[in-house]
C-alpha cells in the first residue's frame, strides 16, 4: 500500500524519545524527511544517532516565543511543514489530594499549551499553502478520568475540543487535523504514572503494573510502534478524509461507544 509520504516533511514534537521516536523511525521507513523537537540537546542528540538522519532543533514549547521561533526555524532549515505531530509534553502525575490551582495551571502549560504553542503558527502556514496535516498525540485521560491525572486528563479534554474544532475551521483550506488517545503505552511518562499510582495505593511499582495490566482488555501495554503505526496512516494520502476524530487507541479497555 503506498501512503504517499515519499519526500514528506514531518515535524514530530517530542520527538526524541517513546511515542514520538517511534513515529520517527516509522516516518524514514516510508521515506519522509523528518525533523524533531525537544527540550534536551543531550536526548535529541541521541535520537539522531538512533535513526541516522533528522534535522533537530531544542525548544521549550511551554515558551510560547520560543515555540514560534522553533516553527521558523524548522522551516527555514528544514523546509515546509507538510506534516505535524504533536507528541510533546506532560502533565506530571499528581494525586487528587495534592493537586493546587498552580498544578492545575502548570498541567495545561505542561499539555494543552506546548501543542497549542506549535499548532497556531504551523496550521496558519498549512493553511496558506492549501494542503498539511496535524495529528495530536493526546491520551485517553481526557475521556476517561483517573484520580492521579485529573489536572493532566483535563488538557487532555481541551486538546479533543480544539482537535475537532481547528479541523472543522481549516477543512476547507486543505488541512486536516486528527486526535489520537492511546492507553497505557510502554514509556517512560507511563512508567513515571505508575510510580505515583504506587505511592498513592501503598503498593510496590510492579503491583501497580500488573493491576493497571489486569484492566486491559488485550492483557498487555501498546507499545509505540503500535501507536507510530496509526499515526503514519492517519496522516498518509490512504488518510485523505479522515479530519476532525479523536480516535481512541486502548485496545478496547474502555468500551464506550463516543
Amino acid at each position: 500500500m503506498d501512503l504517499g509520504l515519499q519526500g514528506k516533511r514531518v515535524l514530530i514534537t517530542g520527538g526524541s524519545k517513546g511515542v514520538g521516536l517511534a513515529c520517527a523511525r516509522a516516518f524514514l521507513a516510508e521515506g519522509a524527511h523528518v525533523a524533531l523537537v525537544s527540550r534536551s540537546q543531550a536526548h535529541l542528540d541521541a535520537a539522531r544517532a538512533s535513526l541516522g538522519d533528522a534535522f533537530t532543533v531544542a525548544a521549550d514549547l511551554i515558551d510560547p516565543e520560543a515555540a514560534a521561533h522553533m516553527v521558523r526555524e524548522v522551516e527555514a532549515g528544514f523546509g515546509p511543514i507538510d506534516i505535524l505531530v504533536n507528541s510533546a509534553g506532560a502533565a506530571l502525575r499528581t494525586s487528587a489530594e495534592a493537586l493546587t490551582p498552580a498544578a492545575w495551571r502548570a498541567a495545561m502549560d505542561a499539555k494543552f499549551f506546548s501543542y497549542i504553542h506549535v499548532i497556531d503558527p504551523v496550521v496558519k502556514l498549512m493553511a496558506a499553502r492549501g494542503a498539511g496535516v496535524i495529528v495530536n498525540i493526546i491520551g485517553n485521560g481526557g475521556k476517561v478520568p483517573t484520580p492521579v491525572h485529573l489536572a493532566g486528563g483535563a488538557a487532555n479534554a481541551a486538546l479533543m475540543l480544539a482537535t475537532a474544532g481547528l479541523a472543522h475551521t481549516y477543512a476547507p483550506r486543505g488541512v486536516r487535523v486528527v486526535g489520537l488517545n492511546p492507553g497505557l503505552t510502554n514509556t517512560e511518562r507511563v512508567s513515571e504514572g505508575l510510580k505515583v499510582e504506587a505511592q498513592r495505593a501503598g503498593i510496590t511499582e510492579q503491583q501497580a503494573l500488573e493491576q493497571a495490566v489486569s484492566r486491559l482488555a488485550m492483557g498487555r501495554l501498546a507499545e509505540p510502534d503500535e501507536i507510530a503505526g496509526i499515526v503514519v496512516f492517519a496522516a498518509s494520502a490512504q488518510g485523505t478524509y479522515l479530519t476532525g476524530a479523536n480516535i481512541t487507541v486502548d485496545g478496547a479497555s474502555s468500551p464506550t461507544v463516543v
